[in-house]
């Protein structure tokens, strides 16, 4: 078996090289129709036409997280509207991210990437993974002579992939279309189906999947699905259905039993950071941990599934660096004689380089497209007063964490050359020659603290630019770029620190809110952090994801999950209240009073539905009870022109008399009616 599933494996990214070509991944090969949700091109009936379907869906994984722009990345919009992220690019004008309330509508708000958001691009992905998918569920059978393992082999993989696109697709999107195969004419008589509808297929399929795919220890190569990715896919499933029981079983077996163990020690490749003469990381395991080149290493114990990205077949920019990072060089930021710009990206080749403040290789260009919240930044780091600068996730000493006063002045003009950066000033400050008072004592020295003044988790964003590396006239450090040499832009899919928190949640939901506490601290422990719980609350658990999984999980949909297993499980969040299962989701408006969990940790954790601020420019950041789910684009509704679409709660077009499926089983078998 482990020599079949390695030919099967290095196959299918053969020929993802081969469809990628062909393709140039053009939006005739790529883009699935939202309107009809039908390609007509995708007929498989050999091995070859389902390895190569396989490919794709392989690369589809990557496609929902990437799409290559320069300045946003598609899984930040999953946390625009969430506890520990905001849209942080001032200078978006009316187009700004800020009032998502108002902004966000079936017919506008939603993009398709770029330097907004890609809600549209979601939307379209999930269908395109759906359909790469279904080519191979709906041919496998035709496949003459193929060995009865390896078809369930081939069913088992292709199910994980729908569902790990309905998965994020229905906690994003709610209500959808249950689409289960490829039709031979397009269909636009779809109704919808309901989300708990299709979270019980998911289940069914994801059974399936676990039983018939085989393990890593199996599969000849790393970077297509295994068992293990498929049971975390299902341990999530159980806890939206309710089956507590079997998620926390599934994560004690996935645990235990599959070769799998957190890293505790330094391991792989050492990584620097761009210029350790600035700024220096001391070797440890959380920074080697998120290192691309050691994510599929077999080393590496804790991965549980990577999605590789650091060749040139199948590349996708990964300009992270650029995304999240603070805009650290910009004439927002004043030094205390109120010179601007006292901090610049300097190429090696200028005049004022200094190998000691080389912040652009350290750090990355950055432009603050996307930042992290307060309570990212700060709250979920304090305990009883204290802030734990132990923890190796949110330390300094390391290099792993940087403040923006860490950063040293580098503009030679600067008074204050080599000097820390201060948000305020110091002390007064006159001019030398007519005395005029031109800075006052305690004065703000960042005029958009939104996007210029805020702490980098380096260990998570730092990739090291190489092709900006090789052009020593280069200032514009971005991360995973293609040079002369691909940057290393892998990424986890799933690993196994997530296992430990989602069998805590199944331990907390099920009232074992002290054994859920030790899952919890195996991970705090591995991460030295200083205070260990004796029972947690949810919001304990959800900010352990937040200090754990940050741009790992797509951060909405999980809190959207939570929300609804907090309603389901009638368990209390931090604040002891609990959710009607009826309501949690049929709520709009902005007050503060009722909502989702979502919603109150988004109001309640970050800057939404608390007034206007005023940074560079004046914001209003604020989020409806109802932009728990994400409008279904009207596009979409519009087209299907044989039967109504449901829109979401809260939206233009919403209503609750629109028929959906709510059995699984009647949704699928009515693909076989035609329009």
């Amino acid at each position: 078996m482990k020599k079949r599933n390695s030919i099967f494996a290095k196959g299918c990214m053969v020929l993802a090289s081969v469809a990628l070509l062909n393709t140039g991944c053009s939006d005739d090969f790529l883009a699935q129709d939202p309107l009809s949700f039908y390609n007509p091109e995708n007929t498989y009936t050999t091995e070859a036409g389902l390895q190569a379907a396989m490919a794709m869906c392989d690369y589809s994984l990557k496609e929902m997280l990437l799409d290559g722009n320069e300045n946003m990345l598609p899984i930040a919009s999953t946390y625009f509207m969430s506890d520990i992220g905001l849209y942080g690019k001032t200078d978006g004008g009316g187009g700004i991210m800020d009032d998502v309330a108002n902004k966000i509508t079936p017919t506008s708000g939603m993009a398709d990437g770029g330097d907004s958001n890609a809600m549209q691009r979601i939307w379209n992905r999930t269908w395109n993974s759906v359909t790469f998918a279904n080519t191979i569920i709906s041919n496998v059978d035709n496949v003459e002579g193929l060995d009865p393992t390896l078809r369930d082999e081939y069913l088992g993989r292709a199910y994980f992939h729908r569902a790990y696109a309905y998965y994020h697709g229905v906690l994003l999107f709610g209500d959808i279309p249950l689409i289960t195969k490829v039709i031979e004419v397009p269909k636009q008589n779809y109704k919808s189906t309901s989300k708990e509808a299709i979270f019980q297929m998911l289940v069914h399929d994801l059974e399936f999947a676990v039983e018939h795919v085989p393990p890593q220890s199996e599969i000849g190569y790393v970077g297509t699905v295994n068992q293990e990715a498929c049971m975390q896919l299902l341990i999530k499933c159980y806890l939206v259905v309710g089956e507590y029981q079997k998620a926390e079983q599934m994560a004690t077996d996935l645990i235990s039993n599959h070769g799998l163990r957190l890293m505790t020690q330094p391991f792989g490749t050492f990584v620097q950071s761009g210029n350790s003469d600035t700024w220096t990381v001391e070797r440890n395991v959380i920074w080697d941990l998120h290192r691309g080149e050691n994510m599929p290493i077999a080393e590496n114990t804790e991965t549980i599934m990577p999605i590789l990205n650091y060749n040139s077949q199948g590349f996708i920019l990964y300009d992270v660096m650029r995304t999240t990072c603070v805009h650290w060089s910009n004439s927002a930021i004043m030094d205390p004689h109120g010179l601007t710009a006292p901090t610049f990206n300097y190429a090696r080749t200028a005049a004022e380089y200094d190998s000691n403040l080389d912040w652009v290789r350290a750090i990355g260009r950055g432009i603050g497209c996307f930042r992290t919240s307060y309570h990212y930044n700060q709250t979920i780091w304090n305990y009883d007063g204290e802030t734990d600068w132990q923890d190796l996730r949110h330390n300094r000493t390391t290099g792993n964490w940087l403040e923006m006063t860490d950063l040293k002045y580098n503009n030679p003009n600067s008074a204050y050359y080599g000097k820390n950066m201060m948000l305020y000033a110091p002390e007064d400050y006159r001019d030398p020659e007519t005395n005029e008072l031109l800075i006052t004592k305690g004065q703000l020295l960042c005029l958009d603290t939104i996007r210029s003044w805020y702490p980098i988790p380096l260990y998570k964003v730092y990739i090291l630019d190489q092709a900006a590396e090789e052009s020593m006239s280069s200032n514009d450090f971005r991360g995973a770029r293609l040079g002369g040499t691909c940057s290393n832009g892998n990424m986890y899919l799933f690993r196994l620190a997530e296992t430990y928190l989602l069998r805590a949640e199944a331990k907390f939901y099920q009232g074992r809110a002290a054994e859920a506490a030790e899952d919890v601290n195996v991970i705090r422990r591995r991460a030295h952090a200083q205070k260990m719980f004796t029972t947690v609350t949810i919001g304990d658990i959800a900010d352990e994801r937040a200090r754990e999984l940050y741009l790992e999980e797509w951060r909405q949909p999980e809190l959207t999950r939570i929300s609804w297993c907090l309603a389901r499980s009638g368990q209390p969040d931090e604040w002891g209240e609990t959710y009607d299962l009826n309501t949690w989701d049929k709520q709009s408006g902005t007050d503060l009073n009722g909502g989702s969990y979502w919603f109150k940790r988004c109001t309640r954790y970050s800057l939404f539905n608390h007034g206007p601020i005023f940074s560079s420019v004046t914001l209003n950041y604020q989020v409806d009870k109802h932009n728990l789910f994400w409008p279904v684009p009207n596009s979409a509704i519009t087209a299907n022109i044989y039967a109504p679409l449901r829109q979401n709660y809260g939206y233009d077009g919403y209503d609750d008399s629109v028929p959906m499926f709510t059995n699984w089983e009647e949704a699928v078998a009515d693909e076989e009616t035609a329009n």
